[in-house]
Formats: C-alpha cells, structure tokens, sequence
C-alpha cells in the first residue's frame, strides 16, 4: 500500500517574527490567550494590520499627554483605549480619562491633550459631557496659546450635524490660539480605519515632539485582560431561540421579543447594555434597488480588496436602508434637482427622516456604473439593540424588543435592515455586547428608580425590574410608560401587572396616547405625578429615560424642570443646574437614540 506525503503546514511567519510573538504571549494564562487570539482573529477579518511604530530606547518622555474622550455607545473609549494602549508601547506619557469627569477648567493648565469626541443625537454633546463643551464653546472661554492638541470626531453621516461636536471643537480651539499638532479627522459609523490611521500618525507626531532619542521599530501585540474572545471586530454567531409578537393584531406596529442564546461565548451583559447586531439587508430591498438600477446582480465589484457580486455586496457589504451625505453628494454632482436640497438644512433633515437609497435612486435621475454605486455607499454597520433580560435572571440568554420597520412610502416597499434580519427567520445572527457605562442601576441597592420609556425604549426598564427582583433589590421601582393604544400596545403587559402585584413594581403610570381625543404622553404623567415625583427626588432616586432623542426625551426633560420649580420652588436656571448636578452624579441617565 502506497502512502501520500502529508502537506506540511508552515506558519506564514519568519523564524525571527515566531519568536517575537512567542515572547509577546509569554505568561499568558488560556484565558488571556483566547482573548488575544480573538483580537488577532478581528484584526484579520477586518484587514488591518497592526501598525509598527517607534519604541525608544533609551531617555523618558518630556511631557505628558491627557486623553479625553466623550461618547455614549462606547466607540470612542475603545478608540482612547487603543491611542493609550499604542502610546504606552511607544513608551509615551499618556493618560486617559472621560469627558463627565473631567473638570472644564482643567484643560486650561495642561499643555498636550488628545480627544476622541462622538458627536450624539442631532448635533448634541454626549451625555453627561454638556459642561465641558458648554465652557470651551462659550464667549468666556480662556486663550489656549500653550496648548497642543488634536482630535477624531465621531459621527454619523446620516445626520446633517455628522461629527458637529468635533468640529466645533478644533474651530474653537484654533481660535484661541491653540495648536493642532495632527489635523483633525472625522469618522462615519465604519470608523476602524479613519481612527487606525488617526492613531498611527498621533504616536509618531508626538513620539517626534520628546526627547528626540533614537528609537527601534516593533511590531506590538497588545496583552489585553481576560474575558471573552468575542466583540465587535469578532462577533458571536447567536442562535435566535425566540421570536413572538409582542403587539395586537390592531397595532400600528410589529413590536417582537427576540431571545438569543449567548452560550459558549464567554460574553458577559450587565442591564443597561446594548447588544451589537450584524445585519444582512432584505433579499426583496436588493432585488428591488437592482432593477431600478438597471444593473446586473451577479456583476463583479470590489468591497475591501475583495471580489464579489453585486447583490451580494448590497446585502452584506453596504448601507442601502440609511442615507448618507457622501452618497447624496455624488447623486447631486450630475442632478440638479437633488442638489438645492442638499444646502437647505431642514429639506436635508427631511431626506435623511424619510427616505432610503432606492428612493433617491428612483427620484433623481443618473447612470450608475455597478462599481461607482458600491464605492458611493458607506459600510454596512452594526445595529445596537438595549437588553431587555437580566443576565441573572436569564444565564446565557440576551433578549431584545425589536420594532420591525416595513413600510410602503413614495410608491415603494421600505425595510429595516436589522430588524427584519431578526424577524424574518434568520436562525443565527452575529453579535457582540456594546457596553454601556452612562446608563447603570445604582450601586446601592436600596436606591428608588424612577423609570420613563416611552415604545421599545421599555427594553431597558424590564431588564432594570427583573434584575433587581433577581437579585433581591429592595429600592422602590416605578415605571411611567407610554405607547400608542393600550388593547395592542401595552408592551409586557403581563410581566407588568405581575411585578405589580408582587411589589417588585411600586408604581406603574401609563400614557397611550391614541386612546382618547387627546394626545396623553409620558411626559403628562410625570406632570400629573409632580409631587410624588419630587418627593422621589428628595429621597435620592435616580431617573433613567429611554425612547426618541429629538421629541420624547426633550419633552420629558422639560417635563422634570416644570416638575422642579413647581414643587421645588426653584428658578428657572437653578432647575437647569439641578438637572445638570443630577446629570453629573448619575442620578440622571439617559439612553435615547
């Protein structure tokens, strides 16, 4: 019998780069081992290398350098992580803090400060950074001539203020005489690469402003902390164990309760959390979107260095359910019906509210070459959902409350991205945890809760309830939520009712607002419940508020400062500042969208 001999499998590596990362993971234990294999394994998958930069070798840094960052769905404190980590290996001073604990003064005496800076709702500081911005963007703002800095704005290009906070940022501080030692540079949601490049050219501009000592080129592997091998750079492919109908027949709205099984993946949620999905369009979107095209599906194009088809690059490569700047600016270059509307803010506000890329495609008229289309599109990115289960409650299981969006408007079939990939039969859906530090149960468990939703925004507050339940909690819960009509609407009715009963609810207050000829809001049930509410306050609660950013979330804050100089007695001002201290202290927290 004759034998075959066996293809050697040889590492893709030199002797030399083996032994370095040898060195690098020496004294990893297996969890540290798994962690860094799966920030490797992101780093492939997502085709970027890991830059080399200078290590010197001799001398100490000169100076120090602060990094500030600001943010609500943990991007940018990834991003200032990763510009300390990177500055450490490149034996830089650096330290990192964020934006709601720092004192707006401060900045005045340091002289070399970094910021990654997120650019939140409709051009809107971050919550719970509104002070410092508030000072730095102001008349009364100090001269900055001894300050070095630079910046990476985060944002969105859906919205017409993408990375305002950011920009505003370095215009002030150019004019206050400070200077920008690397110019600033904003991200869309894809963000990776923009901020790779941001931090490279950081570590080697500051790197030139010390000592000047002679350095020696590495390749860094970054030694990470335990836990799970998983994240967004390499997400969890979840088994969808539930999918049911939360909403009546009668509703206006599909509202699903999703359950996905977190088994094995080592990823840990803590109530508050978001769980990151991956989405594939709707197959019935790409066909749609191809034919007005006129383009072939099965075309050859180019994604990230990769060849694909053309309908498989719009289902799983490209944002084709949300607009964004660029793209209208390459239609507008050859329409002159789209381009006027481009410069007026509230008929481009209006674009990015209501229309997707077939829309624009079928409205204004150009000829797309199948490569120029994909190139025009920004990446596809994942979708944040708040976790609606207690991970106490419900070991290895994440659960999500899921608007599903399919619409007819304009003379065309709209979808959802995400939310019709979790509804629409998919078995399993890659996932990761996004972190959520700015909306936390109080550390002491006998702290009242006041809870305002409004819609999904509820998701939170059920995990809020059925973890401090869990967990034995003994601090009053009060819920005041809202929605269109109570027989179709009443999201978790049941579970509601029964933590009622119990006295794991306190207080229940609901507000549909169809049910009657007048509109009744949450924010009319805080205004109805003032006294209770301020008496709430005086006994330290703390107020959690999730739901639409531009109408419920305002209206509920305006709702609380009536509250505060009813009952309190306070100023208009002093109201403002009241929240503001709340804001500060944690006791105010919101996760609005």
């Amino acid at each position: 019998m004759s034998s075959t001999p066996q293809k050697l499998n040889l590492p893709p590596v030199d002797a030399d780069s083996l032994q370095t990362l040898n060195q690098a993971v020496s004294g990893y234990n297996r969890e540290q081992l798994l962690w860094s294999s799966g920030y490797l394994a992101g780093m492939a998958a997502i085709d970027i290398s890991i830059p080399t930069v200078v290590v010197p070798v001799t001398g100490e840094s000169t100076s120090s350098w602060t990094i500030l960052f600001a943010g609500e769905t943990g991007n940018s404190k990834r991003v200032a992580e990763q510009l300390a980590e990177r500055s450490r290996l490149a034996g830089l001073d650096t330290h990192i803090q964020d934006l709601r604990d720092y004192k707006a003064r401060g900045l005045s005496k340091l002289e070399n400060v970094l910021f990654v800076v997120a650019t939140h709702g409709i051009g809107e500081a971050p919550e719970g950074s509104e002070l410092f911005f508030e000072y730095w963007l102001s008349e009364k703002a100090p001269r900055l001539e001894d300050l070095n800095y630079s910046i990476l704005a985060l944002g969105d290009s859906s919205y017409v203020d993408f990375c305002e906070m950011g920009k505003l940022l370095d215009e002030q501080f150019q004019k206050l005489g400070a200077t920008s030692v690397v110019d600033r540079i904003d991200c869309d949601l894809d963000f990776e690469q923009l901020a790779g490049k941001w931090i490279e050219s950081v570590v080697d501009t500051v790197g030139g402003l010390q000592s000047g000592s002679a350095g020696s080129a590495v390749t860094p592997i970054r030694a990470l902390s335990a836990g799970s091998t998983y994240s967004r750079e390499n997400k969890f492919l979840s088994e969808v164990l539930q999918n049911q109908r939360i909403t009546g027949r009668n509703s206006s709205k599909d509202v699903r309760h999703i359950e996905l099984d977190l088994e094995g993946s080592g990823l840990i949620y803590q109530p508050g959390d978001s769980l990151g999905v991956m989405p594939e369009n709707p197959p019935e979107l790409v066909e749609n979107l191809i034919e007005s095209l006129g383009l072939d599906g099965d075309q050859s194009v180019q994604v990230n260095d990769t060849t694909v088809a053309l309908k498989a690059a719009l289902t799983q490569h490209k944002e084709i359910t949300i607009l964004s700047k660029p793209f209208l600016d390459t239609v507008a270059a050859d329409n002159k019906k789209l381009a006027p509307l481009l410069s007026d803010r509230n008929k481009l506000t209006d674009l990015f509210k209501s229309r997707q890329v077939i829309d624009i495609v079928g409205d204004y008229a150009k000829s797309w070459e199948a490569q120029e289309f994909v190139d025009a599109l920004r990446a596809l990115t994942p979708r944040l959902y708040s976790i609606s289960s207690s991970p106490d409650a419900n070991p290895d299981e994440a659960h999500l409350t899921v608007d599903v969006v399919h619409y007819e408007e304009y003379g065309r079939s709209h979808w959802g991205a995400a939310s019709n990939y979790l509804t629409s039969g998919a078995e399993q859906v890659p996932v990761y945890i996004e972190s959520n530090e700015n909306f936390r149960l109080p550390e002491d468990s006998d702290v009242p809760v006041i809870m305002i939703g409004a819609g999904t925004g509820v998701a939170p507050f059920r995990a809020f309830v059925e973890h401090r339940r869990e967990l034995g909690h003994n601090g009053d819960n009060w819920l005041i939520f809202g929605d269109r009509n109570f027989s179709s609407d009443f999201l978790y009715q049941i579970e509601w009712l029964r933590y009622l009963k119990e006295g794991s609810l306190k207080y229940l207050d609901l507000a549909f607002s169809r049910d009657q000829a007048e509109k009744i809001y949450v924010q009319h049930r805080i205004l109805e419940q003032e006294q209770r509410l301020y008496a709430w306050l005086d006994r330290g609660a703390h107020i959690y508020v999730c739901g639409d950013a531009e109408y419920m979330a305002e209206d509920v804050n305006a709702a609380l400062l009536a509250v505060l100089q009813n009952k309190g007695g306070l100023s208009e001002e002093r109201s403002a500042e009241y929240l503001s201290e709340l804001k500060s202290s944690g006791r105010y927290q919101r996760d609005v969208y």
